[in-house]
């Protein structure tokens, strides 16, 4: 099994999607907002939801607003040890 390495960016949002404060609107590009501000990279917003780490806790209309929630394999990549990192 191999674990994913994801960069200092997209721990800090899984972090504040875990911890409840985030919202994501309902859409096939969501946007992220995170204490109400919009997250300032939503290109990492969007991987993290097509690469299934993120999602909207329920159904809404196009552009609504909902709470953020990790899936399985989101709270699997964030609680998982980060790998040594090699010194050239």
């Amino acid at each position: 099994m191999t674990v994913e390495t994801l960069h200092p960016g997209q721990l800090a949002i899984l972090r504040a999607v875990a911890s409840g404060r985030a919202e994501i609107t309902c859409s096939c590009e969501p946007d992220l907002y995170v204490d109400g501000v919009p997250c300032c990279n939503q290109w990492v917003v969007h991987g993290l939801v097509h690469s299934g780490h993120v999602r909207a806790s329920r159904p809404g209309r196009i552009g609504q607003r909902v709470a953020a929630v990790l899936t399985d394999s989101g709270r699997g990549v964030l609680h998982s040890p980060a790998p040594a990192k090699e010194i050239a």
